[in-house]
């Protein structure tokens, strides 16, 4: 099993991609797109919220990779991802390109936050 720390770096990665290049520096305009399809959220509303969003992910990123509170930082990672997938295939699912693929790749994830919560809990645990 790799290290902890690997485990967290991979998921911390992730967060800062999506957070960082994807909303914030805005590399991704498909992003954009996306999150004007919610509702009240077209328009200038819509560049602001992508960007908080994007700061909320790199918040997610450095959270993680400090390792503390791992199960908190799960039941986070997993309700943040839950609210943005549901939204996202509720009012944006036509333009997203796969939302098959999406919800995979983000189950993914969920299921890494988790074990690496259950790494930090197995090592405290044995200690």
């Amino acid at each position: 099993m790799p290290s902890r720390i690997l485990i967290r770096a991979a998921i911390a990665m992730v967060w800062l991609y999506q957070g960082l290049w994807c909303k914030v520096l805005g590399r991704m305009p498909h992003h954009q797109e996306v999150i004007g399809a919610m509702p009240l959220l077209g328009g200038p509303l819509g560049q602001v919220a992508l960007v908080l969003l994007g700061f909320v992910e790199c918040g997610l990123a450095a959270w993680v990779l400090s390792g503390r509170r791992p199960r908190v930082a799960a039941i986070a990672q997993t309700a943040l991802l839950a609210v943005m997938n549901a939204g996202g295939v509720i009012w944006a699912g036509r333009i997203i390109p796969d939302p098959v693929g999406m919800l995979l790749q983000n189950f993914v994830l969920v299921l890494l936050a988790w074990v690496a919560a259950g790494e930090a809990n197995h090592h405290v645990e044995h200690a």
